[in-house]
């Protein structure tokens, strides 16, 4: 298996599996638009806008929960906070509160609330006011950035749209763009299931991701290419054969490239979560490692196989396979023919005859000869007297 792996010698019937890889993709895309139509992000402060208050989790008396956080909180502004949570690990965990937008005096007397009641320690192991830090954001700025994304992810994909079609033809095209749609769904739909917070690096993530989704699908329909180049005036293999043993002679290039890419991104998210809690690092590396192996299993299961699905549409594709097919049933009925030919009874009927004389042979060679001899018929001769047919001289 992993030899036929490493030559690409076509072995894997990746396109002939089509329809099943239709169906599964279809399945996650509609649970991902049903997640994204019910229960929506988990949008970060900078798109909903308010106050974020944040504090280490360990205090004076031990750890600090977010549901302590969060009493504190309403206890010393005489309203609940929006959200609670508690991010990262060990030494690098902390405790972020998020509320409406609050006013300065609102924000110092939750902080001395939190100091008072909670006790935070600070890096030298003693409480501290000043481990506890906030941050306002309005919700405008959040909406330009979705803004700014939302034209760069447009005037991205007609770039792109132009390129493919000038470059390859139309229905790789739309194979291509219809795989990259696909990447984006499903990183929007694992965000919104998950819960992971939406943040600007979240977006500038998925922007990035577009360009490793489209580059390994780039490189398999390049193959694919060079492999039906005049494939309508042969009638070795149809269309979508050739592109299958395009996509096993491409599998091992898109593996290695994947595993390469996805191994700094685990260690980014590493990084990001065990050991800096919550931040950039985090949010930039969920939905690079999301969007990479969506873009993985997209440009190896769902990208090609739509383009021979499109491809196969047409009437000349079509006529094509039956020209294989019709030359193919033509050469296996001259090879029972000429295997009839050559098939002769009487050579059946003298290999049995010479089959028998052998088994002939070997019984006598196992048993004492009936008859005797012709030494020992001369020897009966002499002993009764009779002539044994020499002359005297």
């Amino acid at each position: 298996m992993l030899n036929r792996l490493y030559t690409g010698t076509g072995a894997f019937d990746i396109v002939g599996h089509r329809n099943r890889w239709f169906l599964f993709f279809g399945a996650v895309v509609l649970v991902c638009v049903a997640s994204l139509g019910f229960k929506g992000f988990n949008l970060g402060i900078e798109f909903e806008g308010g106050t974020q208050i944040q504090m280490p989790a360990q205090g004076a008396q031990g750890p600090i929960t977010p549901d302590e956080a969060k009493e504190v909180f309403g206890d010393a502004l005489g309203e609940p906070a929006s959200e609670a949570q508690q991010v990262g690990v060990g030494d690098a965990a902390s405790i972020q509160v998020r509320s409406n937008t609050l006013d300065a005096a609102e924000v110092a007397r939750v902080k001395q609330a939190f100091f008072e009641q909670l006790q935070p320690l600070g890096s030298n192991g003693e409480p501290s006011r000043q481990v506890i830090s906030d941050s306002a954001v309005s919700a405008s700025w959040g909406g330009e950035i979705s803004q700014q994304a939302l034209i760069a992810l447009g005037v991205f994909l007609v770039l792109v749209t132009i390129f493919l079609v000038i470059y390859f033809e139309k229905w790789m095209a739309v194979a291509a763009l219809v795989a990259l749609l696909h990447d984006i769904v499903i990183t929007a739909g694992v965000y919104s299931l998950v819960g992971f917070e939406v943040t600007p690096a979240s977006v500038i993530g998925l922007l990035t991701i577009l360009g490793f989704s489209l580059y390994d699908t780039v490189v398999v329909f390049d193959k694919v290419k060079e492999n039906t180049r005049g494939l309508l005036n042969l009638t070795r293999r149809t269309y979508a054969e050739a592109a299958n043993l395009a996509l096993n002679q491409t599998l091992m290039r898109s593996i290695n490239t994947s595993v390469i890419a996805l191994l700094p991104v685990l260690g980014l998210l590493v990084i990001g979560y065990l050991l800096l809690g919550a931040g950039t690092l985090q949010d930039l590396a969920l939905v690079l490692l999301t969007g990479m192996l969506a873009g993985v299993l997209s440009s190896v299961l769902l990208a090609t196989p739509l383009l021979v699905f499109l491809k196969m549409r047409e009437p000349k594709y079509r006529q094509q396979a039956e020209r294989v097919r019709a030359r193919r049933e033509n050469q296996a009925r001259k090879a029972a023919a000429a295997d009839a030919e050559d098939f002769d009874p009487a050579d059946d009927e003298s290999l049995s005859a010479e089959l028998r004389k052998e088994e002939a042979y070997a019984a006598a060679a196992s048993v004492p000869a009936r008859h005797p001899t012709k030494v020992q018929q001369r020897q009966q001769q002499r002993r009764a007297g009779r002539p044994t047919g020499k002359r005297k001289r």
